[in-house]
């Protein structure tokens, strides 16, 4: 975050009347010289989007963790990756709807609903009679998140002041480490306890819990200026995100045919995604032109590599290495421990600390990461060494999601920020359900002849990602001026 420069938000004045209470009594940050993110003007919106954070990041560990016992269970091994995917493909539907109608009406009402859909998709996939039936749930549970990750976004931009922006996105990283430390745990001893069911079930009471916390302390947050005219524009981007999020799906779909028809699926979804990406990413994001489209690309090979690896992760431990659902989970509780640790340290970070280095840093302990847990699928290694490699990638992505959040909001005129956090959601989850995809559709050709080969693929794919995203973390540049394009 180099520099001081961030995109404008409202005035002290404008806070004080949506978060209830004015900037001017908040008392000071200890040594900062300013108010924090407990100050009264926030204390309430801090403590409920952090715990909805915490429920996200609980749910999506769990959920991990117990994925293997319901392929077998349903018999769905070969729409394992699709289970993954297809919550991904269908928040690219969320988060573009979330953009326009955060900024047209304020985030309150794209929150809200998100909630009820990411809740009822839980409670679908936990009813589950067949795996087509949890990938729908999954289907619903993903346009919930897509609306969720959007809102909250938006929320930091317009309420928070550019000072507290990184600390705010380190306390959502950091939200991790509960869930982190005792979901998989908790996971685990469900499945093997109550069944894997439960572990869907048990999520949508506390995520009512959230909203409760959060949704009051968002009244009186409206639109923002000139957004109305914008959000206009931007209703025909969703006609490109159902496209985008059909083509990923037909993806999934030719990637398990073995005739000469796949070809054609494959084809005809990888040009059809190419279109629809290109019109909802920032204009250059798929070649990677310096700026916000670089931030949205880097992100997005960020999140491809990582969790193309924790998807298989939990598989690779339980069918070749023989470790029970909560021993498994343990190993993805490490690494989101590192996650948070990275968060923390980029959070403490100087304000002028050059952003290129840390997003350096962190595709190189990625890339490191991803090959030390690969390397599991080899008998002979030892299971410290992968677990150590899956920490250390855990504590780059900690490093990078904070800077390239604040990145983002600098290279945001503030009637367009909910655009662009939108955007930098959609590169997580277009280049992750790609890589899902393409590495789920290759493990599956390549199971029935190698086990080895099939989960060598995957992570070969992962630690790629995180090569280019090494070559391309150079080419961010911090605008000291944000203008609309």
């Amino acid at each position: 975050m180099p520099g001081g420069a961030a995109a404008a938000v409202p005035g002290e004045a404008e806070l004080a009347q949506r978060a209830g209470s004015a900037v001017a009594e908040a008392p000071p940050d200890s040594g900062r010289g300013g108010p924090g993110l407990f100050a009264p003007a926030y204390r309430a919106l801090t403590a409920g989007a952090v715990a909805l954070v915490a429920l996200v990041g609980f749910e999506a560990l769990a959920v991990t963790t117990a994925m293997p016992t319901v392929a077998r269970s349903l018999d769905g091994l070969s729409l394992y990756a699709l289970a993954f995917a297809g919550t991904l493909a269908a928040s690219v539907v969320g988060m573009v709807a979330a953009g326009p109608w955060a900024d047209a009406r304020g985030p309150a009402a794209p929150l809200r609903q998100g909630i009820a859909w990411f809740a009822l998709g839980l409670l679908l996939a936990g009813a589950a009679p067949s795996m087509p039936w949890l990938i729908a749930g999954r289907v619903v549970q993903g346009f919930g998140g897509g609306l969720i990750s959007v809102a909250l976004y938006v929320v930091v931009g317009r309420v928070y002041p550019p000072q507290l922006h990184a600390r705010i996105f380190a306390a959502f990283a950091a939200a991790w480490v509960v869930p982190a430390i005792v979901g998989p745990a908790i996971s685990g001893a469900i499945v093997e306890s109550l069944g894997w069911r439960w572990v869907f079930l048990s999520v949508p009471l506390a995520a009512a819990v959230a909203a409760w916390l959060v949704l009051p302390a968002l009244r009186g947050l409206g639109p923002s200026a000139a957004a109305a005219a914008i959000a206009a524009m931007q209703r025909a981007r969703m006609a490109w995100a159902l496209l985008a999020t059909a083509s990923l799906l037909a993806l999934h779909y030719g990637g398990q045919l073995r005739d000469a028809t796949a070809w054609l699926w494959i084809g005809a979804a990888v040009a059809a995604l190419a279109a629809a990406a290109s019109r909802l990413l920032p204009p250059g994001a798929l070649r990677a032109k310096r700026g916000l489209p670089t931030v949205v690309a880097l992100r997005g090979l960020a999140a491809g590599a990582f969790f193309l690896s924790e998807a298989y992760i939990p598989l690779l431990l339980a069918q070749e290495r023989g470790l029970s659902p909560t021993w498994a989970g343990l190993v993805l509780t490490l690494g989101a421990i590192g996650w948070s640790t990275g968060s923390w340290f980029r959070g403490r970070a100087p304000a002028d600390a050059d952003a290129r280095r840390f997003l350096q840093a962190g595709m190189a302990l990625l890339g490191l990461g991803v090959i030390a847990i690969g390397a599991l699928a080899w008998a002979a290694t030892p299971l410290a060494l992968g677990i150590a490699g899956w920490v250390l990638a855990g504590f780059g992505m900690g490093l990078m999601y904070p800077t390239l959040s604040v990145l983002m909001l600098e290279l945001s005129p503030p009637e367009r920020q909910g655009e662009s956090s939108s955007a930098l959601h959609l590169g997580d989850a277009i280049f992750t359900a790609t890589a899902l995809a393409i590495g789920g559709s290759l493990f599956a050709a390549l199971l029935t002849r190698s086990h080895l080969l099939a989960y060598l693929c995957g992570f070969a794919i992962a630690a790629a990602l995180a090569l280019l995203g090494l070559g391309l973390a150079s080419r961010v540049r911090v605008a000291t001026a944000p203008s609309s394009r």
